[in-house]
Protein backbone atom coordinates (compact mmCIF):
# COMPACT_ATOMS: atom_id res chain seq x y z
CA UNK A 1 0.00 0.00 0.00
CA UNK A 2 1.30 3.44 -0.90
CA UNK A 3 2.09 5.87 1.92
CA UNK A 4 -0.44 8.70 1.85
CA UNK A 5 0.38 10.05 5.31
CA UNK A 6 1.20 13.50 3.89
CA UNK A 7 -2.20 13.70 2.21
CA UNK A 8 -3.97 12.77 5.45
CA UNK A 9 -2.12 15.46 7.41
CA UNK A 10 -4.53 18.12 6.15
CA UNK A 11 -8.14 18.05 4.84
CA UNK A 12 -7.06 20.55 2.19
CA UNK A 13 -4.43 18.12 0.86
CA UNK A 14 -7.03 15.37 0.80
CA UNK A 15 -9.48 17.57 -1.09
CA UNK A 16 -6.76 18.51 -3.59
CA UNK A 17 -5.89 14.89 -4.37
CA UNK A 18 -9.57 13.94 -4.68
CA UNK A 19 -10.19 16.75 -7.16
CA UNK A 20 -7.10 15.73 -9.14
CA UNK A 21 -8.23 12.10 -9.20
CA UNK A 22 -11.73 13.12 -10.34
CA UNK A 23 -10.24 15.32 -13.10
CA UNK A 24 -8.05 12.49 -14.41
CA UNK A 25 -10.88 9.94 -14.40
CA UNK A 26 -13.23 12.54 -15.87
CA UNK A 27 -10.81 13.06 -18.76
CA UNK A 28 -10.62 9.32 -19.37
CA UNK A 29 -14.41 9.14 -19.23
CA UNK A 30 -14.75 11.96 -21.76
CA UNK A 31 -12.51 10.05 -24.17
CA UNK A 32 -14.91 7.11 -23.80
CA UNK A 33 -17.88 9.50 -24.19
CA UNK A 34 -19.14 8.68 -20.74
CA UNK A 35 -21.00 11.19 -18.52
CA UNK A 36 -19.25 12.56 -15.47
CA UNK A 37 -21.47 10.52 -13.12
CA UNK A 38 -19.66 7.34 -14.12
CA UNK A 39 -16.23 8.95 -13.68
CA UNK A 40 -17.15 10.47 -10.32
CA UNK A 41 -18.42 7.18 -8.88
CA UNK A 42 -15.27 5.49 -10.19
CA UNK A 43 -13.22 8.19 -8.42
CA UNK A 44 -15.09 7.47 -5.19
CA UNK A 45 -14.50 3.72 -5.46
CA UNK A 46 -10.82 4.25 -6.25
CA UNK A 47 -10.44 6.70 -3.35
CA UNK A 48 -12.36 4.43 -0.98
CA UNK A 49 -11.26 1.54 1.23
CA UNK A 50 -11.49 -0.90 -1.68
CA UNK A 51 -9.00 1.21 -3.65
CA UNK A 52 -6.31 3.66 -2.53
CA UNK A 53 -8.08 4.45 0.78
CA UNK A 54 -7.50 8.18 0.39
CA UNK A 55 -10.43 9.50 2.41
CA UNK A 56 -9.95 10.12 6.11
CA UNK A 57 -11.93 13.31 6.64
CA UNK A 58 -15.31 11.73 5.94
CA UNK A 59 -17.26 14.47 7.73
CA UNK A 60 -16.05 17.10 5.26
CA UNK A 61 -16.97 14.98 2.24
CA UNK A 62 -20.34 14.08 3.74
CA UNK A 63 -21.15 17.73 4.43
CA UNK A 64 -20.39 18.70 0.82
CA UNK A 65 -22.41 15.68 -0.34
CA UNK A 66 -25.45 16.81 1.67
CA UNK A 67 -25.06 20.33 0.30
CA UNK A 68 -24.91 18.93 -3.25
CA UNK A 69 -28.18 17.00 -2.83
CA UNK A 70 -29.93 20.09 -1.45
CA UNK A 71 -28.74 22.19 -4.41
CA UNK A 72 -29.64 19.46 -6.93
CA UNK A 73 -33.19 19.17 -5.63
CA UNK A 74 -33.45 22.96 -5.42
CA UNK A 75 -32.63 23.15 -9.16
CA UNK A 76 -35.20 20.41 -9.86
CA UNK A 77 -37.77 22.34 -7.85
CA UNK A 78 -37.05 25.47 -9.89
CA UNK A 79 -38.27 23.61 -12.97
CA UNK A 80 -41.49 22.43 -11.31
CA UNK A 81 -43.77 25.39 -11.77
CA UNK A 82 -47.26 24.68 -10.38
CA UNK A 83 -48.62 25.52 -13.85
CA UNK A 84 -46.38 22.89 -15.42
CA UNK A 85 -48.88 20.04 -15.56
CA UNK A 86 -51.15 22.15 -17.79
CA UNK A 87 -48.39 22.39 -20.39
CA UNK A 88 -47.74 18.64 -20.57
CA UNK A 89 -49.32 16.85 -23.49
CA UNK A 90 -51.26 13.62 -23.14
CA UNK A 91 -48.43 11.78 -24.85
CA UNK A 92 -45.90 12.84 -22.21
CA UNK A 93 -48.27 12.08 -19.36
CA UNK A 94 -49.34 8.69 -20.70
CA UNK A 95 -45.82 7.64 -21.64
CA UNK A 96 -44.22 8.92 -18.44
CA UNK A 97 -46.80 7.44 -16.08
CA UNK A 98 -47.02 4.21 -18.09
CA UNK A 99 -43.25 3.72 -17.95
CA UNK A 100 -43.14 4.46 -14.21
CA UNK A 101 -45.99 2.02 -13.51
CA UNK A 102 -44.52 -0.73 -15.71
CA UNK A 103 -41.00 -0.40 -14.29
CA UNK A 104 -42.10 -0.26 -10.66
CA UNK A 105 -44.50 -3.23 -10.91
CA UNK A 106 -42.22 -5.54 -12.87
CA UNK A 107 -39.12 -4.33 -11.01
CA UNK A 108 -40.86 -5.22 -7.73
CA UNK A 109 -41.70 -8.68 -9.08
CA UNK A 110 -38.10 -9.23 -10.20
CA UNK A 111 -36.86 -8.17 -6.76
CA UNK A 112 -39.11 -10.69 -5.03
CA UNK A 113 -38.06 -13.41 -7.49
CA UNK A 114 -34.41 -12.70 -6.65
CA UNK A 115 -35.11 -13.20 -2.96
CA UNK A 116 -35.23 -9.60 -1.73
CA UNK A 117 -37.72 -8.66 0.99
CA UNK A 118 -40.79 -6.48 0.35
CA UNK A 119 -39.23 -3.19 1.46
CA UNK A 120 -35.99 -3.66 -0.49
CA UNK A 121 -37.91 -4.79 -3.60
CA UNK A 122 -40.09 -1.69 -3.34
CA UNK A 123 -37.13 0.66 -2.99
CA UNK A 124 -35.21 -0.92 -5.88
CA UNK A 125 -38.31 -0.95 -8.11
CA UNK A 126 -38.99 2.75 -7.50
CA UNK A 127 -35.31 3.64 -7.97
CA UNK A 128 -35.33 1.96 -11.39
CA UNK A 129 -38.14 4.23 -12.64
CA UNK A 130 -36.04 7.43 -12.69
CA UNK A 131 -34.06 8.38 -15.79
CA UNK A 132 -31.28 10.96 -15.85
CA UNK A 133 -32.57 14.27 -17.20
CA UNK A 134 -29.04 15.74 -17.15
CA UNK A 135 -27.54 12.96 -19.26
CA UNK A 136 -30.44 12.72 -21.73
CA UNK A 137 -30.68 16.44 -22.44
CA UNK A 138 -26.89 16.61 -22.84
CA UNK A 139 -26.90 13.77 -25.38
CA UNK A 140 -29.92 15.14 -27.27
CA UNK A 141 -28.28 18.57 -27.36
CA UNK A 142 -25.03 17.13 -28.71
CA UNK A 143 -26.99 15.44 -31.48
CA UNK A 144 -29.17 18.55 -32.05
CA UNK A 145 -32.32 16.47 -31.40
CA UNK A 146 -33.85 18.47 -28.57
CA UNK A 147 -36.43 19.98 -30.95
CA UNK A 148 -37.13 16.74 -32.81
CA UNK A 149 -40.44 15.00 -32.18
CA UNK A 150 -38.92 12.17 -30.17
CA UNK A 151 -36.72 14.62 -28.28
CA UNK A 152 -39.66 16.79 -27.26
CA UNK A 153 -41.68 13.77 -26.16
CA UNK A 154 -38.72 12.43 -24.18
CA UNK A 155 -38.23 15.74 -22.37
CA UNK A 156 -41.97 15.77 -21.64
CA UNK A 157 -41.99 12.43 -19.89
CA UNK A 158 -38.76 13.32 -18.07
CA UNK A 159 -40.75 16.16 -16.52
CA UNK A 160 -43.39 13.61 -15.51
CA UNK A 161 -40.64 11.56 -13.88
CA UNK A 162 -39.49 14.66 -11.98
CA UNK A 163 -43.02 15.01 -10.60
CA UNK A 164 -42.90 11.36 -9.55
CA UNK A 165 -39.57 12.09 -7.82
CA UNK A 166 -41.27 14.82 -5.79
CA UNK A 167 -44.08 12.47 -4.79
CA UNK A 168 -41.65 9.66 -3.93
CA UNK A 169 -39.56 12.00 -1.76
CA UNK A 170 -42.66 13.15 0.12
CA UNK A 171 -43.81 9.57 0.74
CA UNK A 172 -40.31 8.50 1.76
CA UNK A 173 -40.01 11.39 4.20
CA UNK A 174 -43.33 10.52 5.83
CA UNK A 175 -42.46 6.83 6.05
CA UNK A 176 -39.15 7.72 7.66
CA UNK A 177 -40.74 9.44 10.63
CA UNK A 178 -41.43 6.24 12.49
CA UNK A 179 -38.00 4.87 11.62
CA UNK A 180 -36.26 7.77 13.35
CA UNK A 181 -37.68 7.07 16.79
CA UNK A 182 -37.55 4.21 19.25
CA UNK A 183 -40.96 4.99 20.68
CA UNK A 184 -44.07 3.01 19.89
CA UNK A 185 -47.82 3.28 19.70
CA UNK A 186 -49.48 6.64 20.18
CA UNK A 187 -46.13 8.50 20.27
CA UNK A 188 -45.38 7.30 16.72
CA UNK A 189 -48.77 8.42 15.46
CA UNK A 190 -48.41 11.77 17.19
CA UNK A 191 -44.99 12.31 15.57
CA UNK A 192 -46.27 11.33 12.14
CA UNK A 193 -49.23 13.71 12.47
CA UNK A 194 -46.99 16.49 13.70
CA UNK A 195 -44.63 16.08 10.74
CA UNK A 196 -47.57 16.09 8.33
CA UNK A 197 -48.81 19.21 10.06
CA UNK A 198 -45.42 20.87 9.74
CA UNK A 199 -45.30 19.81 6.10
CA UNK A 200 -48.70 21.32 5.36
CA UNK A 201 -47.68 24.49 7.20
CA UNK A 202 -44.45 24.69 5.17
CA UNK A 203 -46.40 24.17 1.92
CA UNK A 204 -48.89 26.89 2.92
CA UNK A 205 -46.07 29.31 3.70
CA UNK A 206 -44.42 28.51 0.35
CA UNK A 207 -47.71 29.19 -1.49
CA UNK A 208 -48.11 32.50 0.35
CA UNK A 209 -44.47 33.35 -0.45
CA UNK A 210 -45.05 32.58 -4.14
CA UNK A 211 -48.21 34.69 -4.29
CA UNK A 212 -47.17 37.75 -2.33
CA UNK A 213 -43.40 38.01 -2.10
CA UNK A 214 -41.36 35.79 -4.46
CA UNK A 215 -41.43 37.89 -7.64
CA UNK A 216 -40.79 41.23 -5.93
CA UNK A 217 -38.06 39.87 -3.67
CA UNK A 218 -36.17 38.06 -6.42
CA UNK A 219 -36.52 41.05 -8.76
CA UNK A 220 -34.91 43.21 -6.11
CA UNK A 221 -32.12 40.72 -5.44
CA UNK A 222 -31.50 40.10 -9.16
CA UNK A 223 -30.18 43.64 -9.62
CA UNK A 224 -26.88 42.14 -8.51
CA UNK A 225 -26.01 38.83 -10.25
CA UNK A 226 -23.64 37.91 -7.41
CA UNK A 227 -26.32 38.56 -4.79
CA UNK A 228 -28.82 36.48 -6.78
CA UNK A 229 -26.58 33.41 -6.52
CA UNK A 230 -25.92 33.96 -2.81
CA UNK A 231 -29.64 34.39 -2.18
CA UNK A 232 -30.54 31.27 -4.18
CA UNK A 233 -27.96 29.14 -2.36
CA UNK A 234 -28.92 30.47 1.07
CA UNK A 235 -32.64 29.95 0.35
CA UNK A 236 -32.02 26.37 -0.79
CA UNK A 237 -29.89 25.46 2.23
CA UNK A 238 -32.14 27.32 4.68
CA UNK A 239 -35.29 25.45 3.63
CA UNK A 240 -33.36 22.18 3.45
CA UNK A 241 -32.22 22.71 7.05
CA UNK A 242 -35.73 23.72 8.09
CA UNK A 243 -37.14 20.59 6.48
CA UNK A 244 -34.69 18.43 8.40
CA UNK A 245 -35.47 20.24 11.68
CA UNK A 246 -39.24 19.83 11.27
CA UNK A 247 -38.92 16.10 10.62
CA UNK A 248 -39.24 15.83 6.87
CA UNK A 249 -36.05 15.48 4.87
CA UNK A 250 -33.46 18.00 3.70
CA UNK A 251 -34.22 16.80 0.17
CA UNK A 252 -37.88 17.76 0.43
CA UNK A 253 -36.92 21.11 1.93
CA UNK A 254 -34.65 21.77 -1.05
CA UNK A 255 -37.45 20.86 -3.44
CA UNK A 256 -39.86 23.26 -1.72
CA UNK A 257 -37.23 26.01 -1.92
CA UNK A 258 -36.92 25.52 -5.67
CA UNK A 259 -40.66 25.31 -6.22
CA UNK A 260 -41.14 28.57 -4.28
CA UNK A 261 -39.05 30.41 -6.90
CA UNK A 262 -40.21 28.44 -9.95
CA UNK A 263 -42.93 30.92 -10.87
CA UNK A 264 -40.59 33.93 -10.92
CA UNK A 265 -39.19 35.43 -14.11
CA UNK A 266 -35.64 34.76 -12.91
CA UNK A 267 -35.76 30.98 -12.49
CA UNK A 268 -33.98 30.26 -15.78
CA UNK A 269 -31.21 32.65 -14.83
CA UNK A 270 -30.83 30.97 -11.43
CA UNK A 271 -30.78 27.51 -13.01
CA UNK A 272 -28.15 28.58 -15.55
CA UNK A 273 -25.92 30.10 -12.87
CA UNK A 274 -26.28 27.20 -10.43
CA UNK A 275 -25.81 24.39 -12.97
CA UNK A 276 -22.01 24.44 -12.85
CA UNK A 277 -21.99 24.69 -9.05
CA UNK A 278 -24.49 21.81 -8.86
CA UNK A 279 -22.29 19.62 -11.06
CA UNK A 280 -19.21 20.45 -9.00
CA UNK A 281 -20.90 19.68 -5.68
CA UNK A 282 -22.39 16.46 -7.01
CA UNK A 283 -18.82 15.24 -7.37
CA UNK A 284 -18.69 14.92 -3.59
CA UNK A 285 -21.98 13.03 -3.39
CA UNK A 286 -20.67 10.44 -5.82
CA UNK A 287 -17.27 10.33 -4.10
CA UNK A 288 -19.01 9.80 -0.76
CA UNK A 289 -21.14 7.11 -2.38
CA UNK A 290 -18.13 5.43 -3.98
CA UNK A 291 -16.19 5.34 -0.72
CA UNK A 292 -19.06 3.38 0.87
CA UNK A 293 -18.93 0.66 -1.77
CA UNK A 294 -17.04 -2.51 -1.08
CA UNK A 295 -15.87 -4.17 -4.28
CA UNK A 296 -16.09 -7.64 -2.75
CA UNK A 297 -19.69 -7.03 -1.71
CA UNK A 298 -20.46 -5.58 -5.14
CA UNK A 299 -19.17 -8.71 -6.84
CA UNK A 300 -21.74 -10.72 -4.90
CA UNK A 301 -24.44 -8.44 -6.37
CA UNK A 302 -23.28 -8.90 -9.96
CA UNK A 303 -26.01 -11.36 -11.04
CA UNK A 304 -28.94 -9.30 -9.66
CA UNK A 305 -27.32 -6.15 -11.09
CA UNK A 306 -27.08 -7.71 -14.56
CA UNK A 307 -30.73 -8.86 -14.41
CA UNK A 308 -32.00 -5.44 -13.30
CA UNK A 309 -29.76 -3.72 -15.87
CA UNK A 310 -31.16 -5.82 -18.72
CA UNK A 311 -34.65 -5.01 -17.47
CA UNK A 312 -33.90 -1.27 -17.59
CA UNK A 313 -32.01 -1.40 -20.91
CA UNK A 314 -34.68 -3.46 -22.68
CA UNK A 315 -37.89 -3.21 -20.66
CA UNK A 316 -38.06 0.57 -20.29
CA UNK A 317 -37.62 1.35 -24.02
CA UNK A 318 -40.03 -1.46 -24.85
CA UNK A 319 -42.91 -0.08 -22.78
CA UNK A 320 -42.39 3.42 -24.24
CA UNK A 321 -42.42 1.88 -27.73
CA UNK A 322 -45.68 0.03 -26.96
CA UNK A 323 -47.44 3.08 -25.47
CA UNK A 324 -46.42 5.41 -28.28
CA UNK A 325 -47.38 2.84 -30.89
CA UNK A 326 -50.86 2.56 -29.36
CA UNK A 327 -51.15 6.36 -29.38
CA UNK A 328 -50.52 6.52 -33.13
CA UNK A 329 -46.79 7.19 -33.44
CA UNK A 330 -44.46 5.47 -35.84
CA UNK A 331 -42.12 2.78 -34.59
CA UNK A 332 -39.07 4.93 -35.23
CA UNK A 333 -40.30 7.80 -33.05
CA UNK A 334 -41.25 5.40 -30.26
CA UNK A 335 -37.92 3.59 -30.50
CA UNK A 336 -35.79 6.76 -30.35
CA UNK A 337 -37.85 8.19 -27.49
CA UNK A 338 -37.68 4.86 -25.65
CA UNK A 339 -33.89 4.78 -25.75
CA UNK A 340 -33.79 7.86 -23.53
CA UNK A 341 -35.16 5.87 -20.53
CA UNK A 342 -32.67 3.01 -20.87
CA UNK A 343 -30.74 4.07 -17.77
CA UNK A 344 -31.35 5.06 -14.17
CA UNK A 345 -30.69 8.44 -12.68
CA UNK A 346 -28.63 10.18 -10.04
CA UNK A 347 -31.98 10.46 -8.24
CA UNK A 348 -32.09 6.68 -8.05
CA UNK A 349 -28.91 6.77 -5.98
CA UNK A 350 -30.14 9.65 -3.84
CA UNK A 351 -33.42 7.81 -3.26
CA UNK A 352 -31.60 4.67 -2.12
CA UNK A 353 -29.21 6.72 0.04
CA UNK A 354 -32.24 8.23 1.79
CA UNK A 355 -33.55 4.72 2.39
CA UNK A 356 -30.22 3.73 3.95
CA UNK A 357 -30.17 6.81 6.22
CA UNK A 358 -33.72 5.99 7.40
CA UNK A 359 -32.82 2.39 8.10
CA UNK A 360 -35.25 0.98 5.54
CA UNK A 361 -32.62 -0.72 3.37
CA UNK A 362 -29.00 -1.73 3.83
CA UNK A 363 -25.84 -0.54 2.09
CA UNK A 364 -25.79 -3.69 -0.05
CA UNK A 365 -29.02 -2.53 -1.70
CA UNK A 366 -27.48 0.89 -2.34
CA UNK A 367 -24.46 -0.86 -3.87
CA UNK A 368 -26.75 -2.94 -6.08
CA UNK A 369 -28.55 0.11 -7.47
CA UNK A 370 -25.22 1.93 -7.92
CA UNK A 371 -23.90 -0.99 -9.95
CA UNK A 372 -27.09 -0.98 -12.05
CA UNK A 373 -26.57 2.75 -12.54
CA UNK A 374 -23.00 2.31 -13.74
CA UNK A 375 -24.01 -0.43 -16.19
CA UNK A 376 -27.12 1.25 -17.62
CA UNK A 377 -25.65 4.75 -17.84
CA UNK A 378 -22.48 3.52 -19.52
CA UNK A 379 -24.37 1.45 -22.11
CA UNK A 380 -27.28 3.82 -22.73
CA UNK A 381 -24.87 6.62 -23.67
CA UNK A 382 -23.75 4.58 -26.67
CA UNK A 383 -27.34 3.48 -27.39
CA UNK A 384 -28.49 7.09 -27.66
CA UNK A 385 -25.36 8.31 -29.44
CA UNK A 386 -25.67 5.62 -32.13
CA UNK A 387 -29.47 5.47 -32.08
CA UNK A 388 -29.85 5.63 -35.87
CA UNK A 389 -27.65 2.60 -36.49
CA UNK A 390 -29.32 0.74 -33.62
CA UNK A 391 -32.75 1.48 -35.07
CA UNK A 392 -31.69 0.24 -38.49
CA UNK A 393 -30.47 -3.00 -36.89
CA UNK A 394 -33.69 -3.52 -34.86
CA UNK A 395 -36.15 -2.25 -37.49
CA UNK A 396 -37.16 -5.67 -38.91
CA UNK A 397 -38.63 -6.74 -35.54
CA UNK A 398 -40.29 -3.41 -34.70
CA UNK A 399 -43.22 -3.63 -37.13
CA UNK A 400 -45.43 -5.03 -34.35
CA UNK A 401 -45.19 -1.73 -32.48
CA UNK A 402 -46.67 0.45 -35.23
CA UNK A 403 -50.28 0.75 -36.25
CA UNK A 404 -51.21 0.40 -39.92
CA UNK A 405 -52.22 4.04 -39.76
CA UNK A 406 -49.82 5.97 -37.47
CA UNK A 407 -52.12 8.95 -37.67
CA UNK A 408 -50.21 11.30 -35.37
CA UNK A 409 -47.29 11.49 -37.79
CA UNK A 410 -49.01 10.99 -41.13
CA UNK A 411 -50.84 14.29 -40.81
CA UNK A 412 -48.56 16.96 -42.22
CA UNK A 413 -45.88 14.51 -43.31
CA UNK A 414 -44.60 13.69 -46.74
CA UNK A 415 -47.02 10.80 -47.24
CA UNK A 416 -49.99 13.13 -46.73
CA UNK A 417 -48.91 15.59 -49.41
CA UNK A 418 -50.12 15.63 -52.97
CA UNK A 419 -47.56 14.74 -55.61
CA UNK A 420 -46.47 18.37 -56.02
CA UNK A 421 -43.48 19.19 -58.19
CA UNK A 422 -40.72 21.23 -56.65
CA UNK A 423 -37.36 22.35 -57.99
CA UNK A 424 -35.71 22.20 -54.62
CA UNK A 425 -36.13 20.44 -51.27
CA UNK A 426 -34.74 22.35 -48.28
CA UNK A 427 -34.11 20.18 -45.23
CA UNK A 428 -33.84 22.04 -41.93
CA UNK A 429 -35.57 25.36 -41.17
CA UNK A 430 -33.52 26.66 -38.25
CA UNK A 431 -31.75 30.00 -38.29
CA UNK A 432 -29.61 29.17 -41.32
CA UNK A 433 -32.18 27.12 -43.20
CA UNK A 434 -34.91 29.65 -42.43
CA UNK A 435 -32.83 32.45 -43.98
CA UNK A 436 -32.28 30.33 -47.10
CA UNK A 437 -36.03 29.67 -47.28
CA UNK A 438 -36.84 33.39 -47.15
CA UNK A 439 -34.34 34.20 -49.93
CA UNK A 440 -35.64 31.35 -52.10
CA UNK A 441 -39.18 32.64 -51.65
CA UNK A 442 -38.14 36.22 -52.49
CA UNK A 443 -36.46 34.97 -55.70
CA UNK A 444 -39.58 33.05 -56.75
CA UNK A 445 -37.99 29.58 -56.54
CA UNK A 446 -40.47 26.82 -55.73
CA UNK A 447 -39.28 24.64 -52.91
CA UNK A 448 -40.49 22.17 -50.32
CA UNK A 449 -39.32 22.79 -46.75
CA UNK A 450 -38.75 19.93 -44.32
CA UNK A 451 -38.28 20.21 -40.56
CA UNK A 452 -38.51 17.85 -37.57
CA UNK A 453 -39.92 20.46 -35.16
CA UNK A 454 -43.77 20.34 -35.29
CA UNK A 455 -44.06 23.91 -33.97
CA UNK A 456 -41.69 25.18 -36.64
CA UNK A 457 -43.68 23.36 -39.34
CA UNK A 458 -46.94 24.96 -38.13
CA UNK A 459 -45.32 28.40 -38.03
CA UNK A 460 -43.97 28.19 -41.58
CA UNK A 461 -47.27 26.85 -42.90
CA UNK A 462 -49.07 29.73 -41.24
CA UNK A 463 -46.94 32.06 -43.36
CA UNK A 464 -48.01 30.26 -46.55
CA UNK A 465 -44.88 28.16 -47.19
CA UNK A 466 -44.93 24.59 -48.49
CA UNK A 467 -43.47 22.85 -45.43
CA UNK A 468 -43.89 19.32 -44.13
CA UNK A 469 -42.88 17.51 -40.99
CA UNK A 470 -40.10 14.98 -41.42
CA UNK A 471 -36.83 13.71 -40.03
CA UNK A 472 -34.12 13.50 -42.67
CA UNK A 473 -32.32 10.90 -40.56
CA UNK A 474 -35.22 8.55 -41.21
CA UNK A 475 -34.22 6.33 -44.15
CA UNK A 476 -37.91 5.91 -45.07
CA UNK A 477 -38.67 9.62 -45.22
CA UNK A 478 -37.93 10.27 -48.91
CA UNK A 479 -40.13 7.38 -50.04
CA UNK A 480 -43.08 9.75 -49.62
CA UNK A 481 -41.64 12.62 -51.71
CA UNK A 482 -41.77 12.88 -55.48
CA UNK A 483 -38.12 13.50 -56.39
CA UNK A 484 -38.50 13.41 -60.20
CA UNK A 485 -38.63 17.19 -60.64
CA UNK A 486 -36.23 18.03 -57.81
CA UNK A 487 -32.98 19.55 -59.08
CA UNK A 488 -31.44 20.26 -55.68
CA UNK A 489 -31.74 18.82 -52.19
CA UNK A 490 -30.24 21.32 -49.77
CA UNK A 491 -29.32 20.33 -46.23
CA UNK A 492 -29.27 23.07 -43.61
CA UNK A 493 -29.43 20.57 -40.77
CA UNK A 494 -27.87 21.42 -37.41
CA UNK A 495 -24.66 19.50 -36.87
CA UNK A 496 -23.96 17.57 -33.68
CA UNK A 497 -20.68 17.62 -31.81
CA UNK A 498 -19.67 14.04 -32.52
CA UNK A 499 -17.67 14.70 -35.66
CA UNK A 500 -18.26 13.26 -39.12
CA UNK A 501 -19.49 9.77 -38.19
CA UNK A 502 -21.94 7.45 -39.92
CA UNK A 503 -24.59 8.92 -37.53
CA UNK A 504 -24.09 12.40 -39.03
CA UNK A 505 -27.47 13.56 -40.38
CA UNK A 506 -25.87 14.84 -43.59
CA UNK A 507 -24.41 11.42 -44.38
CA UNK A 508 -27.68 9.71 -43.49
CA UNK A 509 -29.51 12.12 -45.79
CA UNK A 510 -27.18 11.47 -48.74
CA UNK A 511 -27.38 7.73 -48.18
CA UNK A 512 -31.18 7.83 -48.17
CA UNK A 513 -31.26 9.87 -51.40
CA UNK A 514 -28.87 7.44 -53.07
CA UNK A 515 -31.06 4.51 -51.99
CA UNK A 516 -34.08 6.22 -53.59
CA UNK A 517 -32.24 6.61 -56.91
CA UNK A 518 -32.16 10.39 -56.73
CA UNK A 519 -30.32 11.84 -59.75
CA UNK A 520 -30.31 15.52 -58.86
CA UNK A 521 -27.66 17.46 -57.00
CA UNK A 522 -27.05 17.73 -53.26
CA UNK A 523 -25.83 20.70 -51.21
CA UNK A 524 -24.89 20.47 -47.55
CA UNK A 525 -23.52 22.88 -44.98
CA UNK A 526 -20.36 22.38 -42.92
CA UNK A 527 -18.77 24.29 -40.08
CA UNK A 528 -15.25 23.04 -40.73
CA UNK A 529 -13.26 23.07 -43.96
CA UNK A 530 -11.69 19.76 -42.95
CA UNK A 531 -15.04 18.06 -43.65
CA UNK A 532 -15.35 19.29 -47.24
CA UNK A 533 -13.31 16.52 -48.89
CA UNK A 534 -15.10 13.70 -47.07
CA UNK A 535 -18.55 15.17 -47.75
CA UNK A 536 -17.78 15.39 -51.47
CA UNK A 537 -16.64 11.76 -51.46
CA UNK A 538 -19.97 10.80 -49.91
CA UNK A 539 -21.95 12.50 -52.68
CA UNK A 540 -22.24 16.21 -51.93
CA UNK A 541 -22.04 18.43 -55.04
CA UNK A 542 -21.86 21.74 -53.20
CA UNK A 543 -20.59 22.53 -49.70
CA UNK A 544 -21.76 25.65 -47.87
CA UNK A 545 -19.44 27.07 -45.21
CA UNK A 546 -21.84 29.48 -43.45
CA UNK A 547 -19.27 31.34 -41.34
CA UNK A 548 -16.72 31.66 -44.15
CA UNK A 549 -19.40 32.55 -46.71
CA UNK A 550 -20.83 35.20 -44.38
CA UNK A 551 -17.34 36.66 -43.81
CA UNK A 552 -16.66 36.84 -47.55
CA UNK A 553 -20.03 38.52 -48.15
CA UNK A 554 -19.34 41.02 -45.36
CA UNK A 555 -16.04 42.01 -46.99
CA UNK A 556 -17.78 42.31 -50.40
CA UNK A 557 -20.38 44.65 -48.93
CA UNK A 558 -17.70 46.78 -47.34
CA UNK A 559 -15.90 47.01 -50.68
CA UNK A 560 -19.16 47.80 -52.47
CA UNK A 561 -19.70 50.64 -50.01
CA UNK A 562 -16.23 52.01 -50.93
CA UNK A 563 -15.09 51.73 -47.34
CA UNK A 564 -11.98 49.63 -47.82
CA UNK A 565 -9.68 48.37 -50.57
CA UNK A 566 -10.08 51.48 -52.71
Amino acid sequence: MLDFSVIHSSPFYELAILLGLAAVLGFVGSLLRQPMIVSFIAAGVLAGPSGLDLVRYHDNIDLLAELSVAVLLFVVGLKLDFKLIKTLGWVSLATGLGQVLFTSVFGFAIGLALGFDLVTSTYVAVALTFSSTIIIIKLLSDKKEVDSLHGRIAIGFLIVQDLVVVFAMIVLSSLGVGAQTDSHGSDDYFQILSVFGYGLLALLLVLLFIHFLAQRLVARVARSPELLIIFAMSWAVLLAALGHYLGFSKELGGLLAGMSLASTHFRDSIVARLSSLRDFLLLFFFIALGTQLNLQELSAQSLPAIIFSLFVLIGNPLIVLVIMGLMGYRKRTGFLAGLTVAQISEFSLIFMAMGVSLGHVNKESLGLVTLVGLITIALSVYMITYSQALYKFCEPVLCFFEKKNPWREISGSASSQEANFFELVLVGLGRYGGSIANHLHDDGISFLGVDFNPDSVSSWRGRGFNVIYGDACDQEFFSGINLESVKWVVSALPQHDLGLTHEDPRLVLMSALKARGYRGRIAVSAHHESEVGELKKKGADLIFLPFQDAAERAVERLQEANQIGQ
